[in-house]
Formats: C-alpha cells, structure tokens, sequence
C-alpha cells in the first residue's frame, strides 16, 4: 500500500494505491472516488462499545473499509473541512493521540481506538474527555483544519501550544494543562484562557487554523432571526 498527498495546502486529498487483497480503513463519508477493482463496505470495528467511544472522541460510529478485492487499484480520500494532510509511515513502536476529526485514513493493520483523559484534561483541554490513540504498523492519514506544522521537541524541552490548534501527538509526550498567563484574567483577557505545555522528546503536529475561532468570525455575518 502506498499513499502520497494530492493539491497539497487547504484542498488537500490523498490517493492510496492498493495492490490486490490489501484493504484501508478511513473515516465515514470520505472516500471521492476509486476504482472499479475496488469495494467498499461500511465496518463497525471492535465492537459496539469500541464504535461509542470513537463517538465520544468525536468520529463516526462506522468506518468505511476499501478493499481491493478484484485487483489492485486507487482510492481517494478527502476530509470533510478544508484543510491539509499529513502522512505518517507507523513502524509499530509508536502510539499517537490525534484529535477529533483528525484521523482521515489507514491501512487496515493499525488500530484506533479511544483514550479517556483524566477529569481536568477533559474538562479544560478542548478534545473532551474522549480521544483516539492510534496504533499498530502501517500508513496513517491525519487531516486537519488549515495546514500541518510538526513541533519538534527535543529531550526534557517544552513547548506550550493552545489547545484549539492540536492535531496529534505520541502518547509517551507528556502535557499539562496551565494559564496562558500567570494571573487568570490576563489569561482570558489575552483571548488563550488555558494552553497545553508539552515536554519532550517527541513530535506535535498542529494546525494552523482555529475551528472555533473561524465559526465565531462567521458568526457575525449571518443575520440573527427575529
């Protein structure tokens, strides 16, 4: 299986490219088009309760599972807001937290589950008290709202990163959640509020686009209903 990025930047697809028998996995409603050697199917992957928590991160209940089952192929995907997408090659020794709507696709040998966060990550982090932890060997689609940046973070560094432009991270790169400011009305008064301060090793993928800060920018042209 092999994946490369098409229209790179804020209209971003990629292509998968499927050799005979091989199947990915993707995101419900993402696939644009594929050929006619291929099939899709709709999967509930681990079960009704591995289905409710993807929910609860904020994916769908369902994947959609590609499989080349007449010869080999292509398939493109797309995710469902304008943004990038970044490829990651697993090689198995590495678990990531991705964040909600960020899992895009990927090969039908890596695992996406649901990571529960304690009560005050979950209350003041932003992704809920839910998140995906992807793991396994194979390639891996993340999407995002706006570009891609990768933070690198070396050994016992830190990096702090607000909680709206995170993408994904490893599971062994600890975070806490802290002040934007020293006092708490400078805090919210900078418009940060509460930001993750990340410790190395390891590398953060970001976005560069605020969902919510773009929804509230849209907000104040739609007319309010009377």
């Amino acid at each position: 299986m092999k994946g490369r990025v098409l229209y790179q930047g804020t209209n971003a697809i990629v292509r998968v490219d499927l050799e005979a028998g091989e199947r990915v996995k993707a995101e419900s409603d993402a696939m644009v088009s594929m050929s006619s050697t291929l099939d899709i199917e709709g999967k509930l992957e681990g079960g009704v309760l591995a289905g409710l928590g993807r929910m609860m991160a904020g994916e769908k209940f369902f994947f959609q599972t590609i499989h080349a089952s007449r010869g080999a192929g292509h398939v493109l995907f797309a995710p469902s807001t304008p943004g990038d997408i970044v490829l990651l090659e697993m090689d198995g020794s590495t678990e990531y937290s991705v964040q909600k709507d960020g899992f895009l696709a990927g090969s039908d040998t890596i695992q996406v589950n649901t990571k529960m966060q304690n009560i005050f990550q979950g209350l003041f982090s932003g992704e809920g008290f839910f998140i995906l932890k992807v793991s396994g060997k194979g390639l891996l689609a993340l999407s995002a709202f706006g570009g891609i940046h990768a933070v690198d973070i070396g050994v016992g560094e830190e990096c702090i990163i607000d909680n709206d432009h995170l993408v994904a991270w490893p599971t062994t790169t600890s975070y806490k959640i802290e002040k934007a400011s020293k006092g708490w009305i400078s805090s919210f008064t900078s418009g940060e509020g509460l930001v993750c301060r990340f410790t190395g090793p390891g590398k953060v993928y970001i976005q560069t686009r605020n969902a919510k800060s773009f929804a509230s920018w849209v907000k104040q042209f739609i007319p309010a209903s009377r």
